[in-house]
C-alpha cells in the first residue's frame, strides 16, 4: 500500500501538499481522503510521524530558531517518549490495535449473547448488522479486509447464524483469519465459549 498522498483537487490544502511531498514512516495508513488515518495506524507509527513532522518544522524555522527548537524538541521527546513501546494514556484516541481489541471483545460478546437457536428474523438482523459493520468500521482497511473475507468465492466464509454454537465458532474463525494475517497466534476455536461466555473450567473467572 502506498504511503503517498494524492495531490490536487479543490480540497487540497497547503498542509496536505506538505504531507504528500514527504515520505511517511512505515505503518502509517492513509484515509480515503489521503490524510493519515489515526484509527488505521498503530500508536508507535503515529508517534514516529508526528515526531518527524515536528523535526521538519523545526529545521525550516531558520538556523538560530531551528537550533533552539530542535534542542527543546529533543529534551521533550526524551521525557515523554522514554518508553517507546508503552501504550498511550487511556484518554487518547484509540490506535488500530486498541480499536481492534475493543471490537473483538464486543463481537465475541455478541456471539455469546446470541440465541441457542435463532429465529429467521434474528438471523436476518445479525446478517444486516455484520454487513453494515463491515462498511462502517472506523479503520477502512480493516473493514475492507473483513468484507472481502466474508465474501470470498464459494461462500465458505458467509456468516453462520442458525444458532449460538455455529455463530461463535464462525466469529472465532474470522478472528483467526486476522491473527494469521498479523502473524499472531491463533485461538483454538473449540474453547471459544469458555473464553467468551461461560468462563474457564478451572474457575479462574469466578
Amino acid at each position: 500500500m502506498s504511503n503517498q498522498v494524492p495531490t490536487g483537487g479543490a480540497s487540497t490544502t497547503a498542509k496536505d501538499e506538505e504531507i504528500a511531498n514527504k515520505k511517511l514512516p512505515p505503518g502509517v495508513v492513509l484515509d480515503k481522503d489521503g490524510k493519515p488515518c489515526r484509527v488505521c495506524t498503530s500508536a508507535a507509527s503515529w508517534r514516529a510521524m508526528t515526531k518527524k513532522a515536528a523535526a521538519s518544522s523545526a529545521a525550516a524555522a531558520g538556523a538560530a530558531a531551528a537550533a533552539t527548537t530542535a534542542a527543546a524538541s529533543s529534551s521533550n521527546s526524551t521525557s515523554t517518549t522514554a518508553a517507546p513501546t508503552s501504550t498511550p494514556p487511556d484518554d487518547c484516541p484509540p490506535d488500530v490495535e486498541a480499536l481492534g481489541r475493543s471490537t473483538w471483545t464486543f463481537l465475541h460478546s455478541l456471539t455469546a449473547a446470541y440465541p441457542t437457536t435463532a429465529t429467521p428474523e434474528q438471523q436476518a438482523e445479525m446478517r444486516s448488522f455484520l454487513n453494515l459493520f463491515s462498511r462502517l468500521y472506523p479503520c477502512w482497511v480493516c473493514a475492507d479486509d473483513f468484507r472481502a473475507w466474508m465474501n470470498e468465492p464459494g461462500g465458505r466464509n458467509q456468516p453462520r447464524l442458525a444458532g449460538r454454537a455455529e455463530f461463535g465458532h464462525w466469529m472465532c474463525e474470522a478472528h483467526n483469519a486476522v491473527n494469521r494475517k498479523l502473524g499472531k497466534k491463533e485461538f483454538d476455536c473449540r474453547f471459544w465459549e469458555e473464553r467468551w461466555r461461560t468462563g474457564w473450567k478451572d474457575g479462574r473467572c469466578d
